[in-house]
């Protein structure tokens, strides 16, 4: 294991994205086990999906930060890529260490709605670069995505496998991420370390997701799609495996050390987070009606076959994600688990909650 050499107590964090799936629960958590500790959010809440879900997360991250008074939450409601808020953010607070989680997701929706794409994965983590240059932080910690695989045939994915032929803008947007943060480490010793996640799913998720559009589509009494006619495999990771990855990478900073030329050698690592146990989606699918029904989101005698569609292979998908995290459990000990089953279940009975208890 590398040794441990950024200490997240009594420091202050930047993490954008923070109203953001995997950003609130990775606030709460720091919250919850690196007390004291400050802590700096920022979101543009953007309506891509359901705005009362960041809501949501943002209030619950609240009600963590009242029971560590000892600790700092503060959000700033913004856009990472107006380049005045992010300096005026890191001159004011002077983080040190960024992690870098507010992006523009999905695959289809690039396909759509380019220019967004371009502004936050682009623009705004080339704000946060330069921000990094200006202002030296201990570890810069950004989010990839499995999507720069592409169409890799070789699996599982390993981060020693070529990426270079992206098919969507969005893992093209990945892609140049971890490269221009290898250009920034290397010009300006700027530690940083990419985290490939493998679809990330769980309680107050993203709606775009297949677990949660799914649900959605079937309380309307809606069909489903199932792509490639149920030819795929995803490695589905629960978020809280995900979070327990970034806070552990987060502590484990690239070391800073010169080549034989007397120059910096960049301190850069890109590690891939999944669950390295890829699920059949029709399987998936089973799980995930058992679990609805469980939560009471389904009555039991639902007919799920008559709304599940099994269609072609949609533009900028891939049949199958698959994480080799064989590097990520050598480095920090640590490797996702969660079942898909058990993941499910608590997405279930979170949906039935919000969506059907509260209302």
């Amino acid at each position: 294991m590398l040794p441990q050499n950024t200490l997240l107590k009594n420091k202050t964090l930047l993490i954008t994205g923070s109203a953001g799936f995997i950003g609130a629960n990775l606030v709460t958590e720091l919250l919850k086990t690196q007390s004291p500790i400050n802590i700096i959010g920022i979101d543009n809440m953007n309506d891509y999906y359901d705005v009362s879900i960041k809501k949501y997360r943002l209030a619950e991250i609240e009600k963590v930060a009242v029971e560590h008074p000892d600790s700092k939450w503060t959000f700033i409601k913004g856009n990472i890529a107006d380049k005045a808020l992010i300096e005026d953010v890191f001159t004011i607070y002077k983080p040190s260490v960024v992690v870098n989680l507010a992006a523009q997701a999905g695959v289809r929706y690039s396909i759509t709605n380019p220019d967004v794409y371009i502004e936050a994965n682009l623009i705004g983590f080339y704000n946060i670069l330069e921000a990094c240059r200006n202002h030296p932080v201990e570890h810069l910690v950004y989010a990839s995505s499995s999507s720069v695989y592409g169409t890799n045939k070789k699996v599982p994915y390993s981060t020693d496998d070529k990426v270079d032929n992206p098919v969507s803008l969005y893992a093209a947007t990945k892609k140049s991420n971890e490269l221009l943060a290898h250009a920034y480490s290397k010009l300006y010793n700027i530690p940083s370390t990419g985290l490939r996640f493998f679809t990330v799913y769980g309680p107050a998720g993203r709606p775009d997701m297949a677990y949660f559009s799914f649900t959605n589509r079937l309380i309307n009494n809606q069909d489903i799609q199932i792509f490639n006619y149920g030819n795929c495999k995803r490695d589905f990771t629960y978020v809280d495996d995900i979070v327990e990855g970034i806070k552990r990478v987060m502590q484990h900073a690239p070391e800073k050390q010169n080549g034989e030329d007397g120059l910096p050698l960049p301190p850069y690592a890109v590690y891939n987070i999944g669950n390295s146990n890829p699920e059949n989606l029709l399987d998936f699918v089973t799980i995930l009606q058992e679990e609805l029904i469980r939560a009471k989101v389904l009555p039991s005698d639902y007919d799920f076959e008559t709304h599940k569609k099994l269609v072609p292979m949609q533009p900028g998908d891939v049949s199958v994600t698959y994480a080799d995290t064989s590097a990520l459990e050598r480095d920090f000990g640590f490797k996702p688990s969660t079942s898909l089953r058990d993941g499910l279940r608590k997405f279930a009975e979170w949906y039935h909650k919000f969506y059907q208890n509260e209302k």
